[in-house]
Parts: C-alpha cells; structure tokens; sequence
C-alpha cells in the first residue's frame, strides 16, 4: 500500500508538472508586430551592384602600417562615393571629421524632434597573410558574379554604408524630406578602435548640443538554421554589446642555460597560469538580453524548444548547458576567455628570461574590467605574474529600450522588408564604433539587414568575403523603410 501511495503521489507530481508547462506554453504567444508590407521600391539591381563593387576595389585597409597610399585609398572612396550619390552631396551636409571620417547631415523640419543616426564605417581589416591565394576572386577587385558582390568589406561594413546611401539617394529622388534631422557618419578606423573617427564624430555632436532619439550601427544579422527549432529567419537587434579588455600576464625569471633547467620554467609557469584560466572561465548564466530574447523567440520554435523556452525556471540549467558547448552561444552567456598572444624566449637552447602573455575578454552587461581582473589574480594565484591591460578597453554598454518607438521602427522595418522575420533583441559580441556615442545617444542599436546561414559565418573578416545582389537589394529597402518609420 505503501508503495502504491508513493507511486500514486510520484504520478500526481508528474501531472501537475506537466499541467503547468502546459499553461506556461500556452501563456507565450507570439509577440511578433504585424506590419503591412509596402510595394518594394523599385531599384536598378545592376546600377546599384556596380556602386558597391566600386567601393570594395578601394583598400581602406587599417591594422597594417600606414603609407600614402594607404591615404589614397580613403581619398578614392569619398570621391567615389562623391560621384555616386550626387543629390546626397548636393542635398545633405558632408563634412571631413579627424582627416578622413564623414558625416552627413540631413536637417529635419521640425527642430523639435530628436534626430537619428545610421553608422557604418569604411575601413576593413586586412587579408589574412598566405590566404590570398585562396579567394575565388581578388579581395579588392570589386568582381559581381554568380549573383553575388565578391571584396572584403562586402558585409564588414561598406554595403551598410553603400546601401545607406542609395536609400537617401532615392528618397531625395522622391522629394523627401525628414521631419527630424537625420545623420549618417562613417568612420574610417573602427577596426582599430574608432579614436580618430567615430569618438571624433560623436564629441562633435556633443559640441554641438545633439542629442540622438536613437543611433544604428552595424551589428547582428539575419540568419537562418542556427536556432534550434526555428524554421523562419532570425534577425537579432543588438541593445547592448559587451565589453572588451585584454589583460596582459607578464612573468620574470632567470636566464638559463636549457641543459639544467628548474622544476618549473618561466614558460610552464605562464603556461599553467593560462590553462588555469581556460579551465576555469567566469560564470555563465541566462540573464538580462539573452533572456529577453529567448522569452521572445521561444514561441516561434517548435516542439520540446518552445516548451522549454517558456520554462525557464525548470529547463534552464539544460538550456545553458547546450548553449555552452558552442563557441557562437556560449559568447552570450558569459565574460569569454581567450589567450590570444604569447612571447618568450629567443634561443632553443636558453630558457628566457622574461614571458608575456595577453589574454581578450569579452565582457557581459552587468560585469567590468575591475570584475576581470579580480577574477584573472584569483584562478592564477601566483604571484610571480604581473597584471596589466592593453591601451583599448572599454565597459559594457548600457541595455537599450525595446518598449520604445525608436526599436518599434526597426523591427517593423524589418518585418515589412523581410516578411515572415522573426525579430528579438539580441547581445553583440563583439566590439563597434557604437560604443562612443553613449553621451549623445538615447538608445544604441546594432544590426545589419544581412541575410546569412550557417556556412556563411565564417566570411566575417575572413576568405570569399560576398554579399549576393538580391540581399544588398534588400538593404537599400530596409534602409529607406527605416527613415519613413522613424519620422
């Protein structure tokens, strides 16, 4: 009897579990906005393919040592640019900001209205040394084939920039005119940390008195097949980006013949220290915009994926940990830990004296560089390292509103240009020129209208490089789209 009336309350247990995922499934609709999909604007694909090809020949190339052709290089995508979009130039206010960074301004009519920002820098990173060869076509040849636009910088970042432009290009074509002001800055060293360009831009603005209903600077994309469970596209809204510091270790010993080494050499000291790091990363946990994104895009899953998602309270600690085990999820989950450089030694037959290491963290909202630091003197614990960051670093950004017109209007921009896009906020990775307008800015956003799958992923700063004609297409719609819904 005993066990009947164990087996019995075991039973009952199980129900009321299962009763109340139920109600908490059925408690998440979708939360996607219905928008009216407007005719698409017509755009000459061929003409306008042709201007971002132009753009991708120009080898802005910062992060390699500076020579005048280097300046030359700048110089030919602002007289390109110049050319291409004549009523931009003629219409909007272009100024040079710290030598070689532009900002346009297209003056509202009603000075009362707070103005916008689109943002979208001009330099790229360079080739990855012994990759050229492995190119389908030169990476600044600017070569349009097989549907595609083939160049570094196709997607990072001067097709957001290029398409920017053809959007205004065409609006001014219309007769239109903006009800708030409306700016578009490029900067021309976001790879290096945009010190010259856009924090420039934006003490500017604050010299000036602007203050920005919102800002959009690149960011996540629109993918497909990389959420579990989510058969429609995904574009993700980033409303915060995470930190970014590099803490250096750096460890003096004694120099020594290699025949008769210690117990524990320099290098396996550093090496030790490092491991001790990898093994032991910051914690993970699903808070603050992981969260919100995963309570938004859960209902549109299918299967034991939406259940789970409405039921964080049971399923979260297997959610994270299948987040965890990949390197693109687990970046959203906590202060990532990477070594990325070592030096030591100049001789294969003496131990050195002196070893450096430096290892990147990316840091999520809510922690900071002193938090990193803390955490990097504990899990060594020795005291024979020395601690210290590089020159870039900087906090996590602040959370940005999604309960506000300024997220409203891109996300129905998105809706209407990319039908049947399921749309949430998002956690940026990695580090843009967005950051430096947190004094001048209500909300910062980060998103670029790419579409791209699993396999693409890689081109990001990497080899074939491409974006496919039909999607920059799509980029000047959104971009258009997105100037009528913020006004």
């Amino acid at each position: 009897m005993r066990a009947k009336r164990i087996l019995g309350i075991l039973i009952g247990a199980i129900l009321a579990v299962a009763l109340v995922l139920a109600i908490n499934t059925a408690r998440h609709p979708s939360r996607q906005m219905r928008v009216d999909t407007p005719p698409p604007l017509p755009v000459d694909a061929d003409a306008a393919a042709a201007r971002l090809a132009l753009a991708l020949k120009c080898a802005t190339v910062t992060g390699l040592p500076e020579t005048d052709a280097t300046e030359n290089e700048f110089a030919r995508l602002r007289e390109h640019l110049r050319v291409s979009f004549p009523r931009v130039h003629a219409s909007l206010k272009p100024e040079i900001v710290g030598g070689r960074s532009l900002l346009y301004t297209w003056q509202g009519t009603d000075p009362a209205l707070q103005p916008i920002m689109i943002l979208a820098h001009m330099d790229v990173v360079p080739i990855a040394p012994g990759s050229e060869g492995d190119w389908k076509h030169p990476p600044f040849a600017g070569v349009i084939a097989d549907g595609f636009i083939w160049g570094r910088g196709a997607w990072d970042d001067k097709a957001n920039l290029v398409a920017s432009l053809d959007a205004f290009e065409h609006l001014l074509a219309e007769g239109y005119r903006p009800r708030r002001t409306v700016y578009l800055a490029s900067g021309a060293d976001e790879e290096l940390g945009g010190a010259q360009g856009a924090r420039r831009i934006a003490e500017l603005l604050k010299e000036r008195g602007a203050r920005l209903e919102y800002l959009l600077d690149e960011g996540l994309i629109i993918t497909q097949g990389v959420f579990p469970r989510l058969d429609p596209p995904l574009a993700l809204i980033g409303i915060a980006e995470k930190g970014y510091v590099s803490v250096t270790l750096h460890l003096r010993g004694t120099p020594g013949h290699a025949s008769m080494p210690p117990a524990r050499t320099p290098i396996g000291i550093m090496s030790a220290a490092l491991a001790r790091l990898e093994e032991q990363p910051m914690p993970a946990s699903i808070g603050g915009v992981v969260r919100d994104m995963m309570q938004i895009v859960g209902p549109e899953t299918k299967g034991i994926d939406r259940v789970a998602l409405a039921n964080l309270w049971l399923f979260e600690p297997l959610i994270s940990a299948r987040l965890q085990k990949q390197p693109s999820t687990n970046a959203m989950l906590r202060t990532t830990t990477a070594p990325t450089l070592f030096h030591a030694g100049n001789k294969e037959n003496v131990l050195p004296s002196d070893v450096e290491a430096t290892v990147n963290f990316r840091l999520l909202p809510g922690e900071s560089i002193a938090g990193v630091l803390e955490h990097v003197r504990k899990t060594i614990a020795d005291d024979r390292i020395e601690l210290g960051t590089t020159p870039i670093r900087a906090e996590p950004s602040r959370m940005s509103r999604t309960d506000v017109p300024a997220y409203a209007a891109i996300e129905r921009s998105v809706r209407q240009v990319f039908p049947g896009t399921v749309v949430a906020p998002g956690l940026m990775i990695g580090a843009t020129d967005a950051r430096h307008f947190a004094d001048v800015a209500d909300n910062v956003y980060r998103f670029s209208p790419m579409q791209a799958k699993p396999e693409d992923l890689a081109r990001f700063h990497g080899t074939n490089e491409r974006i496919s004609v039909a999607n920059f297409i799509e980029m000047i719609r959104f971009y258009r789209q997105l100037i009528l819904n913020s006004m």
